[in-house]
């Protein structure tokens, strides 16, 4: 079976940090692009940030650039999104995805494959 599964979420204060984990499961995750998003409550799902298969074009919306920080350990088949500066208007739900190799600078949705259930990130004091 083909999928990704995210961890690490949970409930965090305002200036915190988390670690989120995507693991896949049945393929290299090496080969795929791959992708964090995320959806707050009333809101649609958004990019957060993506790279390609050659982790060469990694990029970030604004509104995280400086805090959050996307990596890929191939021999655990892992990817990492590490948030810093955590702030309230983060709280939403971050999904993990894989898809087309080549992703050339585009975090797209359309783009991607294989998507995680979700791992829900709570910013509240």
């Amino acid at each position: 079976q083909l999928q990704v599964v995210e961890s690490g979420g949970g409930l965090v204060q305002p200036g915190g940090s988390l670690r989120l984990s995507c693991t896949a499961s049945g393929f290299s995750l090496g080969l795929y692009g791959v992708g964090w998003f995320r959806q707050a409550p009333g809101k649609e799902r958004e990019a957060v940030s993506c790279t390609s298969a050659d982790d060469g074009d990694t990029n970030y919306a604004d509104s995280v650039k400086g805090r959050f920080t996307l990596s890929r350990d191939i021999g655990k088949n892992t990817v990492y999104l590490e948030i810093k500066s955590l702030k309230p208007e983060d709280t939403a739900v971050y999904y993990c995805a894989a898809g087309r190799p080549a992703l050339q600078g585009m975090c797209d949705m359309r783009l991607m494959y294989y998507w995680g259930q979700g791992t829900q990130v709570t910013v509240s004091s």
